[in-house]
């Protein structure tokens, strides 16, 4: 394989960390949570080859590790936490969108001349009419570089993903799609990721339902995630894609409280170079320029 043939897909999950076995942890006892059930002080179950690594969402900072520093983090491969001095919940501000402005990891790509590149993830038209205030770390490294956005109807074309991958939430807003299985909507997310030489896709309802402290929610919610993940991984091409799944910060493997935790994020790396990358990764802040290194590479 030559770097002009390697692709890499990056799929994020917002509030999945290691959590311990017990009544609190939704994955201990649920039935084929493959890849997503990771648990501490035991060996990763290994699916496809995986290989799991267990990386720091801390980042040196006191606090509960938060979305917006730890998503800017992932998405720049600069230490957020540590050069604002606290972890910021929500959305960027300010401090967090000026980093994200010079080093978000499309724009990086794009200078480098890595190309195709794209955020699978669809946008309702809402967004483009109202515009709200306030945008996501990946919004804000989408537009850093450029870039188009996918819409509602590259849905409805098998273009694009939304960030409920079933189209539920999209029908319950109005939105005139399908909904989708677990293995129609890999299908679609596998062309999208074969067609780019970087692609990322979002998906945050985990860290809704580890607010919500909703444990059958959360139960049904990573079954369904769990199907959608190992769906797509049987539809890549793995020796030419590697595909790194990871997190911002730990919520949902812990139902006791409302709040986020205090663990590690399972990154986890199939596919093609995993050893290479996995080796690379201790933290948030390793994940951008791994996979900036493994796409310019000579």
């Amino acid at each position: 394989m030559t770097t002009s043939d390697a692709s890499v897909l990056l799929f994020f999950i917002d509030g999945l960390g290691i959590g311990t076995r017990g009544p609190h942890n939704p994955l201990d006892n649920l039935a084929n949570p493959a890849p997503l059930a990771v648990f501490q002080n035991e060996p990763p179950e290994i699916f496809l080859e995986s290989i799991v690594v267990p990386t720091d969402p801390r980042l040196g900072v006191a606090g509960r590790p938060q979305s917006a520093s730890g998503q800017t983090t992932i998405l720049t491969g600069i230490n957020a936490p540590a050069a604002v001095g606290y972890h910021k919940q929500g959305f960027p501000n300010k401090a967090l969108l000026e980093i994200i402005e010079t080093h978000s990891i499309f724009r990086q790509l794009k200078q480098a001349g890595v190309e195709p590149i794209t955020f699978a993830n669809a946008y309702t038209r809402r967004f483009f009419d109202e515009r709200p205030r306030w945008v996501s770390a990946t919004t804000a490294a989408v537009e850093a570089a450029g870039l188009p956005f996918r819409t509602v109807n590259d849905v409805r074309n098998d273009a694009a993903v939304f960030m409920d991958y079933t189209n539920r939430l999209l029908i319950e807003r109005g939105e005139d799609v399908s909904i989708r299985s677990e293995a129609e909507a890999a299908r679609v997310l596998a062309r999208v990721v074969a067609e780019n030489r970087f692609t990322l896709y979002e998906y945050f309802i985990t860290d809704k339902v580890g607010h919500a402290q909703d444990m059958s929610l959360a139960k049904a919610v990573l079954t369904s995630l769990a199907l959608f993940i190992r769906e797509l991984l049987t539809r890549l091409d793995l020796n030419r894609t590697t595909v790194i799944l990871t997190s911002d910060h730990g919520n949902i493997e812990d139902l006791s409280s409302r709040n986020h935790t205090l663990h590690d994020v399972p990154t986890i790396v199939w596919g093609a170079r995993r050893e290479e990358i996995a080796a690379k990764i201790q933290t948030l802040a390793d994940i951008t320029p791994a996979i900036v290194a493994l796409l310019t590479s000579k």
